[in-house]
């Protein structure tokens, strides 16, 4: 698919003649500006001034028309055309999940990291048991939070350490009735949730895509290694596709280390993109962290995930197998 800044350098090389200006907005969220000569029920036909175009009707978001000419790589000057063609960047960046998690629909503007730390500090806290400790973040402010199944496995006894912003200075609280809602031990995830009564509403975070990264994009951390808490770390993606005991992983050049397990990997707009699990402890800057995709999809279908007191240490209860059936051989 053509994207639209193609578009524009093929129109002036096709010279000034004036087209229609409908615009076919595409799920991708690119554009193609023409006139729409017919709508199948399988395709839509766009005459852009050197070709016609068949445009599969799966990849249409959306077509605005317009009576008024258009020049090609010249914008219309028609304001209600212009109104129809921004509508969907007028939509909230933010999709909710109701009662669970909030995911970007489109990417958010980038920022610094230091401005990124301050909002988002809140959101992560440190994961302890008696024989381990990790990291962690809220995904609603309910309570819900992320971490490693690694770090929680075979415990039960589980306490929260999450680190409050009042009047300019940290606060430190902890909690300790915090139940096991799901686990998934191949993908390394564990959900929990805070169950202490008068527990405040939680800072957390939105999910944003580790489909939509680029390889070289900057990413940056925030966890406890080694029980430093609030270590904030940055780097970059250095794959997206690192396949390791048959599982992708996302490869990144941020500072990884025991007590990381966990945390949330961010992009530079602000959104957890992946969650830090391990390092290759024989060299450096070969951090891993599992896609935002495989997270969402954890939390999707977390009730087949849901823990059960009966095997503590594993996400899936078995059934017992059915008993042989005796078969009566009649006597002769």
């Amino acid at each position: 698919m053509l994207k639209p800044r193609l578009w524009f350098c093929l129109a002036l090389v096709c010279g000034g003649v004036a087209v229609l200006a409908d615009t076919l907005q595409l799920k991708d969220r690119s554009a193609i500006t023409g006139k729409v000569l017919a709508e199948k029920r399988d395709a839509v036909a766009v005459d852009v001034g050197y070709t016609v175009l068949l445009v599969p009707r799966s990849a249409v978001e959306s077509i605005s028309r317009s009576d008024e000419p258009l020049l090609p790589g010249k914008a219309s000057a028609n304001k209600k055309t212009a109104a129809k063609t921004n509508q969907p960047e007028a939509k909230s960046a933010i999709e909710s999940k109701p009662g669970f998690y909030r995911a970007a629909t489109k990417p958010s503007p980038e920022r610094n990291v230091r401005d990124l730390v301050s909002q988002l500090g809140e959101a992560v806290v440190q994961v302890r048991t008696p024989s381990s400790l990790g990291s962690g973040f809220f995904i609603n402010d309910e309570g819900f939070l992320l971490t490693n199944f690694h770090v929680i496995e075979g415990e039960t006894q589980i306490s929260v350490e999450v680190f409050l912003q009042k009047a300019g200075q940290l606060e430190r609280k902890t909690y300790k009735q915090i139940r096991i809602v799901a686990l998934n031990k191949f993908d390394d995830l564990a959900l929990l949730k805070i169950e202490e009564v008068g527990a405040a509403k939680f800072k957390h975070v939105v999910f944003g895509s580790s489909d939509a990264l680029a390889v070289g994009e900057r990413v940056f951390a925030i966890g406890s290694p080694l029980g430093l808490e609030r270590t904030v770390t940055e780097g970059i993606l250095s794959t997206k596709t690192r396949q390791m005991q048959g599982e992708l992983f996302l490869q990144t050049t941020t500072q990884i280390n025991p007590g990381n397990s966990g945390g949330p990997l961010f992009n530079l707009g602000g959104e957890v993109v992946g969650v830090t699990n391990m390092k290759i402890t024989f060299g450096e800057g070969l951090g891993f962290a599992i896609p935002a995709e495989s997270v969402r999809y954890f939390l999707d279908h977390r009730d087949a995930f849901a823990y059960s007191t009966d095997n503590p240490s594993n996400p899936y209860r078995y059934l017992e197998p059915p008993g042989r059936t005796r078969h009566v051989v009649p006597s002769e």
